[in-house]
């Protein structure tokens, strides 16, 4: 057990993150009437990004959290903090121009570094450690990897980059899996529930009102903004929704874009330091490249958190763990006498196009949002919070507007289908990994 660790804060999930968590006093719930420049809806890192951007500039914020801050994927997920945003982002030079493209490369790559600069700044906990492995699980994953290494040259990318071929994977990983990789000493991994509760902190000493247990029930759109909760409201001259997969019916229009997919992880007994160096000599964060993916890497007292199987069906499993394991064991067979200590899991938000939906509702210009990051939550909140607070601030650098021309579709099937619409597609895609 980590030497800090605690009993999980009421409200959390039983994972390894709040076991281990920093200290998490309880924040008052929303009570009466509040005013505020800015209403901010959802506490992970979403909320609290565009919080504390708009506090450094001067507004005030109140930030209303459901449950507790952090609950959802911001303290849930796998800790991987990896250099950029989207998918394919060359799929939108029709709509952005090139240089809208390479524009939104060079912010994934600042995304990172929002984090970096929080983390000093703020001088937050969280376990910061750099270096990052892409895993090749074909050869032609290699070729794609060599491609993006040379993007990063041509985007003027400062930390080193190195592509590895599969007699040198040992280096890196000790399993006989993977045919290369490509090494990213500019990205790396952390404690994400540990950073969450730090930028709560910072966004306190700023002057932000937080209230947890405070979920909204209703909100009332016009040019002034009023946001309802069981025992108070917030009346505010602007709204922003950050609750990507848990924002259910908030708001039905942005709900139907962003699709919840199921995500999980466990995390072994602490491991010897022999063990953690035989599985990830170099202590970096890996992810492979299948679309069932793993991703993993070591906590700060030798657990290997082991995390992936990414559901779209809506359904979790019954047994994390007994559904986790295997996976864990296809790649590290010498892990069969380690016990799991932790098992968890959640939603992520995934977008038909895999870009990141920043901006604002077309019939409500006073309502902003960040939701569907599709697995880069952690640098593209943080990423998100400063443009949102840029926009909002009127102090447009053009990196909101860029994200906000680009179309995104609903999901079909309405509520109840849509889930099991993707997953047939992902079934499909799977099937075509095999060939």
């Amino acid at each position: 057990m980590n030497p800090r660790a605690q009993q999980p804060a009421p409200d959390h999930i039983a994972s390894y993150y709040a076991a281990s968590s920093l200290p998490q006093p309880e924040l008052p719930a929303l009570k009466g009437e509040v005013l505020a420049d800015v209403c901010v809806v959802g506490g992970g890192f979403s909320g609290l990004n565009t919080a504390l951007e708009l506090a450094e500039r001067g507004l005030s914020v109140v930030l209303l959290e459901a449950h507790r801050i952090g609950w959802g994927a911001s303290g849930r997920n796998g800790g991987q903090l990896i250099r950029g945003v989207g998918h394919g982002l060359d799929q939108f030079t029709n709509i952005i121009g090139v240089e809208g493209v390479r524009q939104m490369k060079l912010m994934g790559l600042e995304a990172v570094e929002i984090v970096r600069q929080r983390v000093e700044h703020f001088q937050i906990p969280c376990d910061l450690t750099w270096g990052y492995c892409d895993l090749a699980n074909k050869p032609r994953d290699l070729e794609g990897f060599a491609e993006d290494a040379e993007e990063l040259r041509s985007l003027g990318y400062r930390y080193e980059t190195r592509l590895l071929q599969a007699n040198e994977m040992h280096t890196v990983v000790g399993s006989t899996r993977y045919v290369g990789g490509l090494i990213d000493m500019g990205s790396g991994h952390l404690h994400p529930l540990n950073l969450a509760l730090g930028e709560a902190s910072a966004a306190q000493r700023l002057g932000v009102q937080l209230f947890e247990h405070s979920a909204v029930t209703r909100i009332d759109y016009g040019p002034e903004i009023k946001v309802h909760a069981a025992e108070g409201s917030v009346r505010a001259k602007t709204l922003v929704l950050g609750c990507n997969a848990y924002l259910n019916d908030l708001n039905p229009e942005l709900s139907g874009k962003v699709l919840p997919a199921g995500s999980y992880i466990i995390a072994t007994e602490p491991l010897s330091e022999e063990q953690a160096h035989a599985l990830l000599p170099q202590n970096m964060a890996v992810c492979d490249q299948r679309v069932a993916l793993d991703y993993y890497r070591l906590s700060a007292d030798r657990r290997l958190l082991f995390g992936g199987a990414c559901h779209y069906s809506g359904r979790d499993p019954k047994d994390i763990a007994a559904y986790m394991r295997p996976k864990m064991l296809e790649v590290f067979p010498q892990l069969s006498a380690v016990k799991i200590d932790y098992q968890w899991g959640g939603m992520i938000g995934i977008g038909a196009n895999r870009l990141p939906q920043i901006g604002r509702l077309k019939d409500q210009p006073n309502v902003y949002y960040a939701q569907a990051y599709s697995g880069h939550g952690v640098n593209a909140t943080h990423l998100a919070g400063k443009l949102l607070a840029e926009a909002i601030s009127g102090q447009h650098s053009g990196g909101f507007d860029l994200f906000a021309k680009v179309p995104h579709i609903t999901f079909p099937g309405g509520k109840h289908l849509r889930s099991p619409l993707l997953a047939l597609g992902m079934l499909w895609h799977r099937f075509k990994e095999l060939v």
